[in-house]
């Protein structure tokens, strides 16, 4: 799946995972060592994270059903949990400083695109 701010006309992502179920969910990134330039994961439904036992600093974006960004997380570092966004439908998960490279911010529209093999 791609992941891309319309707003900014920038790519988040060109190969985005989906985590849907309970248990994918609760997994998340526990276990890996980092995500490469241009993975994610995209945890929904969800509006709360945390990074207990993370091994590496992550970016966030909380966004909502029309995918609209209500939240962002730079650098979400080990050991954290981040506050609950209310309207948050998704939170995308990246390698850290890939928000502040793509100018995401509050405000701005992501798509998702299905990749068709």
């Amino acid at each position: 799946m791609r992941i891309i701010n319309t707003t900014r006309d920038r790519v988040l992502a060109d190969r985005a995972q989906e985590a849907r179920t309970v248990g994918a969910r609760m997994k998340g990134l526990l276990g890996r060592d980092g995500l490469e330039p241009g993975q994610a994961l995209l945890i929904r439904p969800c509006s709360s994270i945390h990074s207990f036992f993370m091994r590496f600093v992550f970016d966030a974006a909380f966004a909502d059903a029309r995918g609209e960004v209500l939240h962002v997380i730079h650098c979400m570092r080990p050991w954290r949990i981040s506050r609950i966004v209310p309207r948050a439908q998704v939170v995308i998960e990246l390698p850290a400083g890939v928000l502040e490279q793509t100018g995401t911010r509050v405000g701005d529209r992501i798509r998702f695109e299905r990749q068709v093999p």
